[in-house]
């Protein structure tokens, strides 16, 4: 395992885990984000996520590409809340009148800081940060950490902890896009795609959740048995129609790290990555940005050009106790792991 840092630009840095196979994920202090993830197939180094290749690519075009996100992942509904007997509101975007991803600058724009780790034949990146009490509205001061390990199994174990003084709200994610072809023009129509979940949470127009739990049997969102997803993109279901594409929350069936939730496949089926998480839910989006995608590493995206696997608490869970809970009490740590098992 080697770990080498370079410096990415206005202060930040990138941090780049290779191990033994030639897996090589690299990683930045700006949003505590992945920035590449590169796997060796035949005399190629194939690039499996999307990414820029400059930090002003990031803050201009769109930051939470790869990012760490938070407080909350997701939409809160007019950014009003409610714990215990106190009603908070937070910052909304003005377009909407919705909070996203906890509002802005979140996690995504913020320098955090970082060390490096070596044990066990593992390396990893620990980024840490504090969010002060009343940042864009959430009570709390939040101490947060984001841990990238690599393995010489070519595992990639995400874990994301926080501890907060107050009880507040806690939902984090990381916002990585993959089309496992290594080319950004090309959308995923022809990546098969499972998920190990029986229902998911149909949205509103403007992607507030109903409330409910639709069974996914019967409906282009049944991906129990893999399938490729062109045919998805191509069909009449409702809730694809909304946003020409997938955008929405599904609930896990056996949310654990020895049971897959999810598994994508490269066209050619020389590459695939399994996820498998302690989280309840993952929402899943298909990069639905048309034909005005952004320029990425010289190219430009295609529409339905990644998608990712937003591991989580399904958004709409602060109004709706179905979806489970994001209440963090004061003084309780929160954590949850994610891992990508890459095969190549």
């Amino acid at each position: 395992m080697t770990i080498t840092q370079s410096e990415f630009g206005q202060g930040y840095h990138l941090i780049t885990l290779t191990n033994k196979n030639g897996v090589a994920l690299t990683v930045s202090d700006l949003g505590a984000r992945i920035v590449s993830l590169k796997v060796p197939i035949g005399e190629e180094k194939r690039e499996l996520i999307l990414g820029f290749e400059h930090v002003e690519d990031y803050l201009e075009k769109d930051p939470y590409i790869g990012a760490s996100i938070g407080r909350t992942a997701g939409r809160i509904e007019s950014g009003r809340f409610t714990i215990g007997q106190k009603h908070f509101q937070v910052l909304t975007d003005p377009e909407t009148g919705h909070t996203l991803h906890g509002g802005s600058p979140g996690f995504e724009t913020k320098k955090w800081d970082y060390q490096l780790e070596e044990k066990n034949g593992e390396a990893s990146v620990l980024f840490t940060l504090t969010s002060p009490d009343k940042e864009n509205g959430f009570p709390g001061e939040l101490q947060t950490d984001v841990r990238y390990t690599l393995t010489e199994d070519n595992t990639w174990r995400l874990t994301t902890t926080g501890v907060s003084d107050q009880d507040t709200l806690y939902n984090p994610t990381n916002h990585v896009y993959f089309n496992l072809s290594g080319d950004v023009t090309q959308p995923i129509d022809q990546h098969t795609l499972f998920l190990n979940s029986a229902y998911f949470a149909p949205l509103r127009p403007d992607l507030i959740p109903l409330g409910e739990k639709q069974a996914v049997n019967g409906t282009d969102f049944d991906f129990q048995i893999e399938k490729a997803l062109g045919p998805v993109f191509s069909g009449k279901f409702g809730q694809k129609e909304l946003f020409d594409g997938l955008d929405h929350p599904f609930f896990l069936n056996d949310p654990r790290l020895n049971v897959p939730s999810a598994k994508l496949t490269s066209p050619d089926k020389q590459v695939a990555v399994t996820v498998k998480t302690e989280a309840s839910s993952v929402v899943v989006f298909t990069a639905n940005f048309g034909e005005n995608g952004p320029e990425m590493r010289g190219k430009t995206l295609a529409h339905h050009g990644g998608i990712t696997f937003e591991t989580q608490t399904a958004p709409g869970a602060e109004q709706f106790p179905a979806f489970g809970s994001i209440w963090l009490k004061a003084g309780q740590p929160m954590q949850t792991t994610t891992i990508f098992q890459l095969e190549f």
